[in-house]
């Protein structure tokens, strides 16, 4: 064996342990296995803004609006989905950027071999 497809095979096994690898932690996170990386993090919407007190009616429907809206999708989900997400996008990423690093050491191992007679 040459140089060339020694080459070839390092760099096509790279491709796939990276490919491999990204599939692996991204099927232990969407099990639950792993927590999911935290890479955004949102603010809590209990901090109201100080405004002038709204009060009778336009004020409790207000309140009672913010409130039901926090309880149907509450900010913990919202983070978390955007966390996958942004996981999801990376770990794509990572296997197209393996895909091609393999592609490339099929190519390096497929180049003929010139045999001196």
């Amino acid at each position: 064996m040459n140089l060339t497809k020694i080459i070839g095979w390092v760099t096509f096994l790279t491709g796939i342990i990276i490919i491999g690898t990204t599939l692996y932690l991204t099927y232990n996170i969407f099990i639950g296995e792993v927590a999911t990386p935290q890479l955004l993090s949102f603010k809590s919407s209990s901090q109201q803004v100080q405004q002038e007190p709204v009060s009778g009616l336009g004020g409790e429907l207000q309140k009672m609006l913010s409130n039901q809206i926090e309880n149907i999708i509450p900010t913990k989900s919202i983070e978390k989905i955007s966390n996958l997400a942004v996981w999801a996008a990376g770990a794509w990423i990572l296997i197209f950027g393996g895909s091609k690093i393999s592609e490339l050491g099929i190519k390096l191992i497929s180049v003929p071999v010139d045999k001196e007679t």
